[in-house]
């Protein structure tokens, strides 16, 4: 009789183990602290918001910092071997650029963005705000489809601090960002 392989308890998964992971269509896992986290694919309106910020940001970061690279799931971004995430977008400088590996993305990038569903909106606020903040990332935003806001949180005394709010009919402006203004409008599909 065949062996059964056996997997690690809850709370003790790594990044070796998440590598040995079968692939499930349909799904995409990630760890956060050691915890297996199996999530369904993102919904039409998930990837709406997701394509619109991606073609914004990567011409705002065209100009703002030419070296950087724009990234979007499903792209691995390993912070410690028991987190291993897969943020909706990130964002790493042009004086970052050592951490983009072959495979992988290997420590705190510089902005992680991401769009909540209703299974990963205590997940998203909770757990990974705790994360990116322990990780250093500086620049955390969450976007709500069901409020049709934009958070941008920034990285102050390890804590992170609203610093700039967007929902439809205004323009996204970021203070660490000059020059940057996000259309809401086109990001959550307003006519």
């Amino acid at each position: 009789m065949a062996e059964q392989p056996t997997h690690p308890r809850q709370g003790e998964y790594t990044y070796e183990d998440y590598l040995q992971l079968p692939e499930e269509p349909g799904y995409r896992f990630e760890i956060l602290q050691g915890f297996l986290v199996r999530e369904p694919s993102p919904s039409v309106c998930h990837q709406r918001i997701l394509r619109e910020l991606v073609r914004q940001l990567l011409s705002f970061f065209d100009d703002f910092d030419p070296a950087g690279e724009l990234f979007f799931a499903p792209l691995d971004l390993t912070l410690t071997r028991s987190n291993v995430l897969q943020p909706d977008i990130l964002f790493v400088s042009g004086n970052r650029q050592e951490i983009i590996l072959q495979g992988r993305i290997d420590g705190p990038c510089d902005l992680v963005v991401e769009i909540l569903s209703p299974t990963t909106q205590s997940r998203d606020r909770i757990y990974k705000t705790e994360i990116y903040c322990q990780a250093g990332i500086p620049h955390y935003w969450i976007v709500d489809p069901e409020e049709n806001t934009l958070e941008a949180f920034v990285l102050k005394a390890d804590t992170y601090a609203l610093i700039a709010t967007g929902k439809p009919g205004e323009r996204f402006c970021h203070p660490d960002f000059p020059g940057m203004e996000l259309d809401m409008d086109r990001v959550f599909h307003q006519p």
